[in-house]
């Protein structure tokens, strides 16, 4: 028992670790990816930590664009600085690397966004967006008639952003 304690502070204390990292905060699922990739907890029992470090208050969530994201509080950065010692040093590392290789790939991930809302069973209406650190640079909201058309959008707009943004601005300042 006093080594599932013993694993039960360490998983909380590297949540807050990872979170802290994060002044901006981020998205529980990607939270899950890093956690995971550092000591290979499951969903679940990550759900499980989460809720009890936001029930406790030393995690909080917030809504930002239709999207929940998780920070850690005042609260949770003194927990942290009381017990950051629990982690061993060779966790701390490896969380730092797997920090650094995911956080670019969510990042990048986050930053082109769709997704197609249904308005009845024959009408989609797809939005195609750009997000730059939780700020939105760019939003284009379009009527897509069928699901199939929505996803095609939706697919063409995750594949070719890069190029269909300047694209679109130069339409829009020139007209031609």
């Amino acid at each position: 028992m006093k080594q599932s304690t013993q694993d039960l502070a360490e998983n909380k204390v590297l949540i807050l670790y990872l979170i802290n990292k994060l002044p901006d905060g981020i998205k529980s699922d990607n939270l899950f990816k890093i956690v995971s990739s550092t000591n290979g907890i499951n969903y679940f029992y990550f759900q499980e930590l989460l809720s009890d470090l936001i029930a406790t208050n030393l995690v909080g969530s917030f809504t930002k664009d239709e999207d929940t994201f998780i920070k850690i509080t005042s609260e949770g950065e003194n927990s942290l600085s009381l017990t950051k010692s629990l982690l061993p040093g060779i966790l701390k590392l490896k969380a730092d690397n797997v920090f650094k290789d995911e956080i670019s790939e969510i990042v990048e991930e986050s930053s082109i966004i769709t997704e197609y809302i249904p308005k009845d069973e024959n009408n989609y209406t797809v939005k195609c967006k750009i997000v730059e650190k939780n700020e939105i640079l760019f939003e284009i909201s379009a009527f897509a008639g069928s699901r199939e058309r929505a996803k095609q959008i939706s697919d063409n707009w995750k594949n070719n952003a890069n190029n269909l943004y300047p694209k679109i601005i130069d339409l829009l300042l020139n007209g031609d």
